[in-house]
């Protein structure tokens, strides 16, 4: 049995990428376009395949992104004394 490196990348049209992810194909289109999905254009007719491995790195790419997002709304929703563990200056 070959090893999973030895095994030629396999790849989805894009309707199959979209479906997989819940967009649309022109959204699939335009990932590959950006580099965010790895594709090109096979055969004759040319027409859209996605390298199935890229779509886990998108989504684990997305999954990074949104913890980041949430730590930093998390840490700006702190106050300073509970960053610092002292408490508020109060004039009497």
């Amino acid at each position: 049995m070959p090893e999973a490196s030895d095994m030629a990348p396999r790849f989805l049209a894009p309707a199959q990428v979209a479906e997989l992810m819940t967009i649309e194909v022109d959204e699939v289109i335009h990932l590959v376009q950006e580099g965010r999905l790895r594709g090109s254009q096979l055969g004759s007719p040319p027409r859209w395949r996605v390298e199935e491995a890229s779509i886990a790195d998108y989504l684990a790419e997305q999954a990074e992104d949104a913890r980041r997002s949430a730590l930093w709304r998390q840490a700006n929703e702190a106050s300073f004394p509970e960053v610092w563990g002292t408490t508020p200056y109060h004039r009497d």
